[in-house]
């Protein structure tokens, strides 16, 4: 099938097959998903009727805040989702995607809250908290 994009987790208990077009990868420096992976989050996103997840039931949800929850495999701990409470999508992290993923990077997000560690030295659009077209946090 044209447009299918395949991944997994490290372990390979959860696997996922997403559909069609995928957004540009976004990059979130707040806080929250940095504790959680230890770096910054890269991620895409695709609506929930156009996702297949296998092996979800290895798929641990942490109530992360009010507004979302993150996803993540119980067995290996690999980063896997990000799931607003009120949406019908979820955002897939880039990496667990399989090579040739042929996906782009689109902009930075809540680059105020970014470690100090790094520096952000590509050319891409950065905003201090989330951009004008992507809620990702209730205000």
């Amino acid at each position: 099938m044209d447009n299918l994009h395949k991944g997994s987790c490290l372990c390979g208990a959860v696997r996922f097959a997403a559909r069609g077009a995928l957004r540009e990868v976004i990059y979130c420096h707040c806080n929250m998903c940095r504790k959680q992976s230890g770096h910054y989050y890269a991620a895409t996103n695709v609506s929930d009727d156009m996702v297949d997840i296998e092996g979800g039931d290895n798929v641990t949800w942490f109530a992360a805040s009010d507004f979302a929850r993150r996803g993540f495999c119980s067995r290996c701990g690999s980063v896997m989702f990000w799931k607003p409470n009120d949406d019908d999508y979820v955002s897939i992290m880039a990496g667990s995607f399989e090579e040739p993923s042929s996906l782009t990077g689109g902009y930075h997000i809540f680059v105020a809250d970014k470690g100090s560690y790094y520096e952000i030295d590509d050319d891409l659009p950065q905003y201090e908290r989330s951009s004008p077209s992507l809620k990702v946090l209730e205000d």
